[in-house]
């Protein structure tokens, strides 16, 4: 039985700490494995020890090259996804090595955007991807340029139901 607690670490390609965070463990299925952070978590961001103020929910995929942030208002991006190496699990730890493409959807007006791709490039080559990663890279990033914009899940609703068990309800 898996533990409840999980700690996401996201790296560089280069091994360079990225992002390292508890979640709790809030479902498993078809599209992945859900867990969520809420506001006042403990983080580390680019190195640096941090505090998350917006609460949000990742899906880590099973076998995909991105994971997907949910979020909540007041933060702008409804949907964030990173492009990454696919998770790999050691425990309860999960290792994701972040490739700087990031797909997101703006929540006011719906607008799907590419982001970093001057950061992909200078990566590229300053830390040697290799050619099937950059194609994995592209491939991910076409998928969710589309299925960011066309409605597909899960990125349409079924997040939402994993978004309120972090969100404080308001009475």
């Amino acid at each position: 039985m898996p533990s409840e607690m999980v700690r996401v670490i996201y790296t560089k390609y280069d091994g360079s700490a990225h992002r390292d965070y508890p979640a709790r463990r809030l479902a498993e299925d078809d599209l992945g494995i859900w867990v969520g952070v809420t506001r006042g978590t403990a983080s580390v961001y680019h190195g640096r020890p941090s505090v998350e103020q917006i609460p949000f929910v990742l899906l880590i995929p099973h076998h995909a090259w991105w994971t997907g942030m949910f979020n909540p208002p007041p933060r702008t991006s409804e949907v964030y996804c990173d492009i990454t190496t696919p998770a790999r699990w050691e425990g309860d730890t999960v290792h994701i090595i972040d490739l700087d493409l990031d797909a997101v959807r703006r929540r006011e007006t719906g607008l799907v955007e590419l982001r970093d791709e001057d950061e992909f490039a200078e990566h590229r080559v300053e830390f040697g991807y290799p050619d099937d990663l950059v194609e994995h890279a592209f491939a991910a990033s076409r998928h969710l340029m589309t299925a960011l914009g066309d409605g597909t899940e899960p990125f349409a609703s079924h997040y939402r139901k994993h978004l309120l068990e972090v969100t404080p309800r308001e009475d």
